[in-house]
């Protein structure tokens, strides 16, 4: 979508941009995400995009995007994209071969896992800047008592299961992770499923840009600028 407003004739107005000056998020030198949006290429409409890097399985932290809806590209190698449908709360599991495409409409609870080396993935959003809430965030965030209480969890392991996630992890897991390292994903069996009910707008509008968090590189703290 066009904007509308804007002044074509102006010197100001920008045609190109490089993505690798705008970097939203590097776990290391394979594995980072470059971002797009109107700040950064200020003849956009409501569009923007994140260019992401990922090893064999390398995960985006499951998250939603409360404002955008998200197409997902596979450029090169391969990528499971895994999506929960709010309405029926059944979880689908789409693996992208290069060509292929995968579209998780706004606000829905998803992520991608790289199923191979050197896996490039765009994806491509219905908005200028999107929201993003990451489950790193809502896990480290929400008090242990409160999460103990609700599902009925022992507090103490509650506290020491979270006490790695220190801030947001958009890419995970980290190098010194002590997990397997030969560890393999598989398809959770099925559980039963209770079908909700939402109101038909269930998603709250605005425009509050990604966190941004870069270890290797932080220089740039905000690539839409």
């Amino acid at each position: 979508m066009a904007i509308l407003d804007i002044d074509f004739t102006s010197p100001d107005v920008q045609y190109f941009s490089d993505l690798k000056d705008n970097n939203f998020f590097t776990l290391d030198a394979n594995n980072f995400i470059n971002a797009l949006g109107r700040n950064n290429l200020n003849s956009l409409g409501n569009v923007s995009l994140l260019d992401i890097f990922l090893s064999r399985e390398k995960v985006v932290e499951p998250h939603y995007h409360q404002n955008a809806s998200e197409l997902v590209y596979c450029i090169t190698g391969s990528v499971l994209v895994s999506l929960i449908n709010p309405f029926t709360t059944e979880l689908s599991e789409i693996t992208l071969a290069p060509g292929q495409v995968a579209n998780v409409p706004q606000g829905w609870w998803h992520y991608e896992i790289a199923q191979e080396d050197n896996t490039h993935l765009l994806a491509i959003f219905d908005a200028p800047y999107p929201q993003a809430i990451f489950g790193s965030d809502i896990l480290r965030l929400t008090p242990n008592n409160v999460l103990a209480h609700t599902y009925c969890l022992d507090e103490g392991k509650v506290e020491e299961a979270l006490a790695p996630i220190q801030s947001t992890t958009v890419i995970g897991p980290s190098d010194d992770c002590n997990q397997p390292r030969q560890w393999q994903y598989t398809q959770p069996q099925a559980r039963h499923q209770h079908p909700r009910q939402y109101p038909s707008h269930p998603y709250q509008q605005g425009y509050v840009q990604y966190p941004h968090h870069s270890p290797i590189q932080p220089h740039n703290p905000n690539p839409y600028r």
